[in-house]
């Protein structure tokens, strides 16, 4: 298996690095527009959050971010020593990985989706439209603890807090 060098690394941590960012930089956006909407009143500009958040999601830095993380850690496994499961905190990087794209993908992201379209058809109807509300609160429960979880994921990156797996 090829291997890279120490230049080719420093690239695919830079390209990590940046994807990382953009992840932890779109779920913390996501979250905190949810206090944009606190003082709303004109449907049209609920509209237009969720529209933007929609759009920060889908399109601009949440899912690139993810699946940029996604495909540079599966280099790193695959052409670097750090391996799959030779670490344990590789492990715990993977299961979060995993685990927070496909809730994002089956539940935060459906959540955002449903209140972009709910308030679309509804617009000032959607402040009192109880699928709405749930998917708001539900959306920013959970996406706020998707949030804390990543931040935690870089903490363990830098400081790589368990040893190697002992065979």
């Amino acid at each position: 298996m090829i291997k890279l060098g120490a230049e080719g690394q420093k690239l695919l941590k830079t390209l990590h690095l940046i994807t990382a960012g953009g992840w932890l930089t779109g779920a913390l956006t996501l979250t905190l527009m949810y206090f944009l909407k606190s003082d709303i009143t004109d449907g049209d500009v609920l509209y237009g959050i969720n529209l933007s958040m929609h759009y920060i999601d889908n399109a601009v830095v949440v899912v690139v971010g993810a699946v940029g993380c996604l495909l540079t850690g599966l280099a790193y496994s695959v052409f670097t020593g750090f391996g799959f499961f030779k670490h344990r905190w590789i492990i715990f990087k993977w299961i979060v990985t995993i685990s927070c794209i496909l809730f994002g993908t089956f539940y935060l992201g459906v959540w955002e989706t449903n209140m972009t379209e709910i308030s679309g058809r509804l617009r000032d109807g959607a402040f009192t439209d109880p699928e709405y509300l749930y998917n708001q609160k539900m959306q920013f429960t959970y996406g706020a603890v998707q949030l804390f979880i990543l931040l935690i994921t870089v903490i363990v990156s830098v400081f790589k807090p368990w040893k190697k797996k002992t065979r």
